[in-house]
């Protein structure tokens, strides 16, 4: 198994969901159980010597690889959710997606001051959603350890959104 194996495994759709946009479809990587189980090896493993208390996935996508990832470092679980969808006290954070507009939430008593997490999504586009996460995460005082992306499209600049946090991304595409 290889980072070759899970990129070729991430299928391109064009034109979904709008023309223009070129969306890696990730479902053919969780179908496999070995590749998805590495994915997620790969991910924990810039986490061994610096355990987190939480892992923060951002919807919806993030959830996937969140859920396995905090499973496999022994931590909580964080999400991170669109306007509306959370059933208590939330704080939110509005960003610019590449294809319109967004706000997302987290219960504010998601975390205790100055717990430990890492992001999790499974796409560095425009860096939007991720730089939306981190600032959710400073009003709750977390200290985040990393960022974590399946995916990036490195050609669309997201990762300058990100300074000065550790960013870790398995695939790089232009």
């Amino acid at each position: 198994m290889s980072i070759e194996n899970i990129s070729a495994a991430i299928r391109n759709i064009p034109d979904f969901p709008k023309p223009g946009i070129l969306f890696k479809d990730i479902t053919p990587l969780l179908q496999d159980k070995d590749l998805f189980a590495e994915t997620i090896d790969l991910l924990a493993s810039h986490y061994h010597d610096n355990k987190p208390d939480y892992i923060v996935s951002v919807e919806s996508r993030g959830f996937i690889f969140g859920a396995a990832l905090a499973y496999k470092l022994r931590c909580g679980l964080v999400p991170v959710r669109k306007k509306g969808k959370l059933p208590f006290k939330t704080i939110e954070e509005s960003y610019q997606l590449e294809y319109g507009e967004a706000v997302i939430e987290v219960h504010e008593d998601a975390l205790d001051k100055g717990s430990k997490v890492i992001i999790i999504d499974d796409l560095l586009a425009t860096g939007g959603t991720a730089a939306a996460t981190v600032k959710l995460l400073k009003k709750l005082n977390a200290d985040i350890l990393g960022i974590e992306f399946v995916i990036e499209l490195a050609a669309l600049g997201g990762r300058s959104l990100l300074k000065p946090y550790k960013i870790n991304t398995l695939i790089t595409v232009n």
